[in-house]
């Protein structure tokens, strides 16, 4: 399989490396910077791989099967349009785009050529968290009564000035966009999709150089009847803290923690089926950074899906799903408001119109 990456910033290596480990042949990498792909091929010892700075010239040249886009996340939906043009199946960094018309526009063309299109929430291959959905599925925690994301983690001025676009409207959006929005996916995706409402304050406490926010709160009602929190910030002196899941239901309590997800800390059902104690040594993993473990399952996953024709484990859809709750939080908050969803059509560039609410 013909592998392509686009993007050589910061999360592009854990692609490269998911990509080596997975066996498929990377046939070329693009970025606007030249010296930013050389240190790629340098730190993978990359060999008869082609270089590029036009992903549209590079899509004509190798003829790739699958892409990963790593840019800036401004730029996603535009370039995700352009390599389904060329009938490539993609891995498409989180968020999917920075609105919800150019993710409608994705997973429509997807459709259309039969092309397979998964959103990059690595986290969802967790073995905490998939022992925890497994638990969901089978029914354990019976009724469900509320869940909880808390990302608690710091960024300083230092990281924003690495990259311009960061914070920005037009190009990222802020704290629950960016570091939170992984997160935010595992709680709707655990708490039954389905979404009545949200009501969401935002605000920049501490980052006054950026436009978007670094604290985001919100409360969610869910179609069946429970309730979610979020709570997302870069504030946090002096270091990452913590990324944490919390599920309750009437007949169990789960809460998966670390630095990003990766720990099970609380595992308690009313069927005592297993051991809590063996559960939370089992299905721990102790990554290198917070982006885990779960890009090589990731790949994995989408390159059988490619060869078996069927859906990834993370669709389009779920990542636009994520997308609409963060853009629901900021619409919110802007509007001082409650709101209904399905939302159909907001984006980043709706916030920059007005001040998130102070």
């Amino acid at each position: 399989m013909k592998y392509a990456l686009i993007g050589c910033g910061r999360i592009s290596s854990n692609h490269i490396a998911a990509a080596l480990k997975n066996q498929i042949d990377i046939v070329a990498i693009c970025d606007l910077t030249e010296s930013k792909m050389d240190e790629t091929i340098r730190e993978f010892n990359l060999l008869n791989v082609e270089k590029y700075t036009n992903y549209e010239q590079m899509l004509i040249e190798q003829s790739p099967q699958l892409v990963a886009i790593c840019t800036e996340s401004g730029s996603h939906g535009q370039i995700a349009m352009k390599c389904l043009d060329y009938n490539c199946h993609l891995i498409i960094e989180k968020p999917i785009a920075l609105s919800l018309k150019e993710a409608d526009l994705i997973i429509e063309k997807a459709q259309e050529k039969n092309l397979k299109v998964s959103a990059c929430h690595q986290n969802r291959f967790n073995k905490s968290i998939q022992k925890t959905r497994e638990a969901m599925e089978q029914g354990r925690f019976g009724k469900l009564l509320h869940g909880a994301a808390h990302i608690r983690w710091n960024r300083g001025e230092d990281y924003y000035k690495q990259a311009p676009w960061r914070g920005t409207w037009e190009h990222d959006g802020g704290a629950l966009m960016n570091q939170c929005i992984h997160n935010i996916d595992l709680l709707r995706w655990m708490m039954g999709d389905e979404i009545v409402e949200v009501v969401g304050m935002t605000d920049t406490l501490m980052h006054g150089y950026i436009e978007a926010e670094d604290l985001g709160l919100a409360l969610i009602r869910f179609k069946n009847g429970s309730y979610g929190i979020i709570e997302g910030t870069t504030n946090i002196y002096p270091n990452n803290l913590e990324e944490t899941l919390y599920i309750f239901g009437e007949k169990g309590t789960v809460k998966v923690g670390g630095k990003s997800v990766n720990l099970i800390e609380e595992w308690n059902f009313s069927d005592k089926f297993d051991n809590p104690d063996n559960i939370k040594e089992n299905y721990k993993e102790n990554p290198p950074n917070i982006y885990g473990f779960g890009h090589y399952l990731l790949y994995t996953d989408v390159i059988e899906a490619i060869e078996q024709d069927r859906q990834p484990y993370v669709t389009a859809k779920d990542g636009r799903n994520a997308l609409e709750l963060v853009l629901a939080i900021y619409k919110s908050s802007n509007s001082k408001q409650t709101i209904k969803l399905p939302l159909i059509n907001y984006s980043t560039l709706d916030c920059a119109e007005g001040e998130v609410t102070r």
